[in-house]
């Protein structure tokens, strides 16, 4: 027992000494082949310290083996070894060898959950994180990659848990935030949806993937005044971004105001004439226009209502063309030529319908 006491002595000397890593393992491999005589021994085998020594020395060689079989062969040794050491009669630990064991355990188990992280073995890296970043819990990089984990294994409430702890670690990455907001909303949790956007949005002001989240949430929940300013605030950044001219059309057409609405999908249709949601809206609004049109008291409200439908027609068109098997917009395409008279192409677009 005295000669693994010396060899705990002798290790720490040499780490202080900052020594080659071979001189450290034979240091440990002198201190284990007494330790060994001691963990058979009736007497010193019952001995906390015998164990807690074992423990250290085994896990210390777990960190600065680079032969990766024999570095977790010490490894599995010093677990069973330092839960050995637990099971025991309190040991006060003097020289603190079970909390350096427990330490050093710990940052083997990163290294292995790092490694099944990395060869998407998700499950197995989930064991390993958890418990080291329970131990760490200032570690953000370390939350994140537990969430991620969790995540992967469909442990959605276990993946918040710690994407909250990533964030409350005053971590920045917009994507943290959009997985956190997707969690929420899988647990119908709008309002914590809602508010983790925002906060991501302070953290990252006008980042593109979190203001399209943020304003297709408030779509969805029907918060259109709270899009409606969002959007117009980011157009003033965004000049050329073709969802945002599309999400403001879409609000101006749920309000009723059409006019607005088209002048929004053509600004999206200029950025990119394949638009196909713009171009479907904008042949939806010129319908309703031409619709309003006909109500008026115009002396030439049939000259407005036939060009409107003409523009619509257009837009339809060049939206079937982009997705042909799109049924709406066949649809809406069917309801301008029954108001033309134009049966062959009704015929024709009913024929297709069916087909769809």
């Amino acid at each position: 027992m005295l000669i693994a006491r010396n060899a705990v002595g002798k290790l720490q000397a040499s780490f202080a000494g900052k020594d080659e890593p071979k001189k450290q393992l034979g240091i440990i491999s002198e201190g284990l082949k007494a330790i060994e005589s001691a963990d058979k021994d009736s007497k010193t085998k019952n001995w906390t310290e015998t164990w807690a020594i074992k423990s250290y020395l085994t896990s210390y060689a777990a960190l600065i083996e680079t032969d990766a079989t024999a570095s977790f062969k010490y490894f599995d040794t010093a677990v069973v070894a330092i839960k050995k050491a637990n099971s025991l009669d309190k040991y006060e630990d003097p020289s603190g060898l079970i909390k350096a064991s427990e330490h050093n355990i710990l940052i083997k188990k990163q290294e292995r959950g790092n490694l099944s992280y990395f060869n998407n073995d998700f499950k197995e890296a989930l064991d390993d994180l958890r418990e080291v970043s329970d131990n760490f819990p200032g570690d953000s990089t370390l939350a994140l990659n537990t969430a991620i984990c969790a995540q992967n294994v469909q442990l959605y409430d276990e993946s918040l848990k710690y994407f909250k702890r990533a964030k409350e670690d005053s971590i920045k990455n917009p994507a943290v935030f959009q997985k956190m907001a997707q969690l929420y909303l899988s647990k119908y949790d709008n309002e914590n949806a809602i508010k983790t956007l925002e906060d991501g949005l302070r953290l990252n002001p006008y980042n593109h993937y979190l203001t399209n989240d943020y304003i297709n949430l408030l779509l969805d929940t029907e918060n259109f005044t709270k899009a409606q300013s969002l959007i117009e605030n980011n157009l003033k950044v965004e000049k050329g971004n073709k969802l945002l001219f599309f999400l403001y059309g879409y609000l101006q057409q749920v309000g009723g105001n059409n006019s607005t609405a088209i002048l929004a999908y053509n600004k999206a249709l200029a950025t990119d004439q394949n638009y196909f949601d713009a171009l479907y809206q904008l042949g939806l609004a010129y319908v309703n226009t031409a619709n309003d049109a006909l109500k008026k008291s115009d002396a030439d409200k049939n000259v407005q209502y036939s060009s409107l439908i003409n523009r619509a027609q257009f837009a339809l068109l060049r939206a079937n063309e982009i997705n042909p098997n799109d049924k709406q917009t066949v649809q809406l395409l069917v309801e301008i030529y029954t108001r033309k008279k134009a049966q062959d192409k009704v015929q024709e677009l009913n024929r297709k319908l069916q087909e769809l």
